[in-house]
């Protein structure tokens, strides 16, 4: 069994969260999913579990982290295609999200993203694997 990834993320407003995700195409699993949380499925084992902050603060003693006034993580999710990437982006500020800059052309990468309604920030990248030397990668 391969490992699986579950990023954690504090909502101010499940439903609201809820909501916008599913307008950029997301599913979530119902078997982890109540009035506190719910279980976002990125990928085949990668999920992120949209907490209530009142029920993410059960599994941390630190001060949650205002994500519109600071950043504590960058969540970056490839897509397949420079078309993919304007469209969830496109997607995601006609769902109620924001850009916080501007769409970044490396020529064999190229990158775009939004804040949620909770500022956390999400990244989309699609990168052309074969256009890039192994020099460029270090």
């Amino acid at each position: 069994m391969g490992t699986k990834i579950f990023v954690n993320l504090p909502v101010k407003d499940l439903g609201k969260s809820v909501e916008f995700f599913t307008k950029l195409g997301f599913k979530f699993d119902p078997q982890f999913t109540d009035q506190t949380a719910t279980c976002m499925i990125v990928a085949h084992d990668i999920f992120v579990m949209l907490l209530t902050e009142e029920k993410f603060k059960l599994f941390t003693p630190k001060k949650i982290c205002d994500a519109t006034q600071s950043t504590e993580v960058l969540i970056c999710l490839s897509c397949e295609s420079r078309e993919k990437v304007d469209e969830m982006v496109n997607c995601a500020v006609a769902a109620g999200g924001t850009t916080y800059n501007e769409p970044q052309d490396h020529g064999f990468m190229y990158g775009h993203g939004f804040q949620d309604p909770d500022g956390h920030i999400w990244e989309l990248m699609f990168m052309e694997t074969g256009a890039m030397s192994q020099a460029e990668m270090q």
